[in-house]
């Protein structure tokens, strides 16, 4: 584990997050320290990154010991404030960031096939929403060198702002695929395959998904779809996933799931077990509750997606 990056890195698609932004990455009812780090999708990854001028590294790190050691008097007399406890990590991190981050992100390390290979050559397409797959691209990379890196989790979201620009599709699925699909196809084929050709896949947990699918009927005018959260379709790859398997069908309408049906929680305990993580003993004591990840009905593991 690199303790010279977050452990938790974000990146959003350049057209937005989504919608409720910075709950999507929270650390919910665990400390604030295990919140996501964003970086940025386009220029300087992370704002306020340089030191101000005219300090040297030795001026910095003698301020921010000073700041840490002001902050840790005032946490002794306020025990549990996980705020805080964040906040002093989070100084400790960016000192540490200025050095390994510009490195870990320099993309013009890469062989121009590699760069090929996630799509960043591709030009934008003429579509006014579309960005082509170079921004996603990017990204994935991105994903790659920070793994290699001893980063535990990477999230990216593709799609941001409302309608169009995201894959609701409530506008028009057609449209809305034309615009989408070819951001993402070449930069995930590029990312499982350089993985997998660097021996990375064996350790590392790939997991695809959005929010729910889209309902097979159309919606007013426009030949859009609606939300549909009783059949959706996520794909896994890498450490303990059986590849090349396809689990569970749908109606013949694509409505609702009928063959092996599960719930979300049962996936939540899948992707713990996957991690070598018992959800049955997991647990962080938070408002007076053993709270368990995947909540108080005892989950299932889909043993038909395993290796």
């Amino acid at each position: 584990m690199n303790q010279n990056l977050p452990g938790y890195v974000v990146m959003l698609d350049p057209r937005g997050g989504p919608i409720s932004g910075a709950a999507n990455w929270s650390s919910g009812f665990m400390p604030a320290t295990f919140q996501g780090t964003v970086f940025r999708a386009s220029g300087q990854p992370i704002l306020n990154l340089d030191s101000a001028s005219g300090l040297t590294p030795e001026m910095q790190r003698d301020l921010i010991s000073t700041a840490n050691a002001l902050n840790a008097g005032h946490l002794a007399k306020h025990a549990g404030y996980s705020e805080l406890q964040a906040r002093i990590a989070s100084y400790e991190l960016a000192f540490q960031l200025q050095t390994s981050a510009p490195e870990a992100l320099e993309l013009s390390q890469e062989s121009a096939a590699t760069k090929e290979r996630y799509g960043l050559n591709q030009p934008k397409p003429g579509h006014p929403l579309a960005l082509g797959p170079a921004p996603f691209g990017r990204q994935c990379l991105i994903a790659r060198r920070l793994v290699e890196r001893g980063v535990r989790f990477v999230q990216i979201y593709h799609g941001g702002g409302h309608q169009q620009q995201n894959w609701d599709a409530h506008n028009g699925v057609e449209e809305n695929l034309k615009i989408h699909c070819p951001e993402i196809d070449q930069p995930i084929a590029a990312l499982l395959t350089d993985l997998e050709q660097r021996g990375l896949l064996n350790e590392t947990l790939v997991i695809w998904g959005g929010e729910f699918g889209r309902q097979p009927v159309v919606q007013g005018n426009s030949g859009g779809r609606d939300h549909n959260p009783k059949g959706f379709t996520y794909f896994l790859a890498g450490a303990g996933v059986k590849g090349g398997t396809a689990y569970g069908e749908t109606d013949e309408l694509g409505h609702e799931a009928v063959v092996n049906r599960h719930h979300i929680r049962d996936l939540h305990a899948t992707l713990l077990h996957l991690m070598g993580l018992d959800y049955r003993k997991l647990t962080f004591f938070y408002g007076g509750l053993d709270q368990k990840l995947t909540g108080v009905i005892e989950p299932e593991i889909i043993q038909g997606v395993l290796a």
